[in-house]
């Protein structure tokens, strides 16, 4: 969409866009286009899903995808956009018995890289307070959904047995006051 009505209509809404999510592949061969088309909106943030490595990646395989997310970003920080990462799919992964999003932590710059946490990615054992402690500083926002780890999912619903199902906010069994305590102390 033309960056220029895209900036009129969140504005005649009355708000403003500092954040969006672009994918691997546009940041891979159109990282200007990109940045450009941000920061006419007004963005001062751009936020890649997963890196997209797939979901049983060897060290190899996470190190490449780190030291490439780290090249762009330094592309999108002398640009004076932040480029920061979600938690979906190859980031919940594990390699050699540690997640693949803790390995991130320590390969991504942390100048360069910062993280958006995906809250329902509690069914996979992320849970954002312990998150946002054990890493202050590295997270700028997060994705404020629900999850009630007790529901049992409909049959073709979203979730797993026994993995929670999502909810409206307040109506699952995330801590919020815990969670809102962490991202404040951490700089969320």
């Amino acid at each position: 969409a033309d960056p220029k009505v895209v900036k009129k209509v969140v504005k005649d809404h009355g708000m403003k866009c500092e954040s969006a999510h672009f994918s691997m592949r546009e940041l891979r061969e159109n990282q200007q286009k990109s940045i450009d088309w941000a920061k006419e909106v007004g963005m001062t943030q751009m936020v890649v899903a997963t890196l997209g490595a797939g979901n049983n990646p060897t060290m190899d395989v996470v190190k490449k995808a780190a030291d490439e997310y780290n090249a762009i970003a330094a592309v999108a920080a002398k640009a004076r956009v932040q480029q920061a990462l979600h938690n979906e799919g190859f980031e919940v992964s594990s390699v050699d018995g540690r997640r693949t999003y803790d390995i991130l932590m320590e390969l991504l710059d942390p100048k360069l890289v910062k993280f958006q946490f995906q809250m329902s990615t509690i069914r996979q054992g992320f849970v954002a307070d312990e998150y946002f402690t054990k890493y202050p500083g590295r997270f700028i926002s997060m994705h404020v959904q629900d999850v009630d780890m007790n529901a049992t999912p409909p049959p073709g619903g979203r979730g797993q047995q026994g993995r929670g199902v999502q909810t409206s906010v307040g109506k699952g069994t995330i801590d919020w006051i815990k969670t809102f305590k962490a991202a404040k102390a951490a700089g969320v």
